[in-house]
């Protein structure tokens, strides 16, 4: 049996899917095509130094390839898409080896994830509430298909390369607004990743009585679907905004407003028929809607509150 030593990658093909199967991909373009070593923490349920490292090395190499198909803004989105399910894999995988093939088929970013472990890949029940185990909670949310092969031991997802296109929808309902505090981001595709950051500490300055993990999720969808759908030519110079609002009946209000000023088609978009974004925000549990506003409009989703995640 080959070792490798402690922080170096070789190369290794993924076996290909069987025929008829989902992910099974055939004239590709790959960015990542490696075999990772495990170096297990000795405590379980906590992942070692050696294998935290990795996904960051990974969103490097995908960020880059990323670039090079001329899509840099989907490199947030793509690298969590990675990390989630290389983290996955590195905890609770029990085979040495762990690979991770990460290719473009068409207009379609292709990330493959095998740990050679049956069933180790799969989802595992989490509650709205749970801190872990929401991994692929977040690809369903934010892919724009994903699955497991046959084999039981790869899981595969997959991005839009191609911009994609997204039936109007009534106005958000009102209610009385008792605390709220703006986000302002950058029009970029920095956005979604600078909105979970600040979101966090302001939810608990704001003292919302829910699942904070939840509602950064959520935020993190409709602001990576802004820069994704609701900018504009005359959006430079401008910023997108984000709003925290927590109304009479403690629930939170998120709302992001961008220079679009009509959302066609967007009942299909949450039922998933355009990708997997808005559907994943409402499979978190939140309620979705949106308005026009006077800049352009606000797409908004409501949380109930809940137990609060410490």
């Amino acid at each position: 049996m080959t070792t490798h030593p402690v922080g170096q990658e070789r190369l290794l093909r993924c076996s290909p899917a069987t025929a008829g199967e989902e992910g099974r991909w055939e004239d590709v373009s790959p960015a990542i095509d490696l075999s990772i070593e495990r170096h297990p923490d000795p405590v379980p349920g906590r992942i070692s130094r050696q294998d935290a490292a990795v996904p960051q090395r990974l969103r490097r190499i995908l960020r880059a390839s990323l670039h090079h198909w001329g899509r840099p803004d989907l490199a947030d989105t793509a690298g969590l898409l990675l990390t989630e399910l290389v983290t996955n894999a590195l905890l609770h995988a029990s085979a040495p080896t762990v690979d991770i093939r990460v290719h473009r088929q068409g207009d379609l970013l292709v990330i493959e994830v095998n740990d050679h472990t049956p069933d180790g890949l799969l989802p595992r029940p989490a509650g709205l509430y749970d801190e872990h185990g929401r991994g692929l909670v977040l690809v369903d949310a934010l892919a724009h298909s994903w699955g497991v092969r046959d084999d039981r031991t790869t899981v595969w997802c997959t991005l839009p390369l191609a911009e994609e296109t997204s039936e109007t929808a009534p106005a958000a309902p009102t209610s009385q607004v008792l605390h709220e505090t703006a986000i302002p981001l950058s029009p970029n595709a920095s956005a979604a990743t600078a909105a979970r950051v600040s979101a966090r500490a302001l939810l608990t300055i704001m003292a919302w009585p829910g699942p904070h993990h939840v509602a950064v999720d959520v935020l993190y969808v409709l602001v990576r679907n802004a820069v994704e759908h609701g900018l504009t030519e005359e959006s430079a110079g401008r910023r997108l905004e984000a709003w925290l609002r927590i109304n009479e009946h403690r629930e939170l209000l998120i709302d992001v407003q961008d220079h679009v000023p009509d959302f066609p088609r967007f009942h299909q978009a949450v039922r998933g028929e355009l990708g997997r974004g808005l559907r994943g925000a409402q499979r978190l549990g939140a309620a979705l809607s949106w308005f026009p506003d006077n800049d352009g409009k606000t797409v908004r989703a409501t949380l109930q509150p809940g137990l609060v995640d410490l």
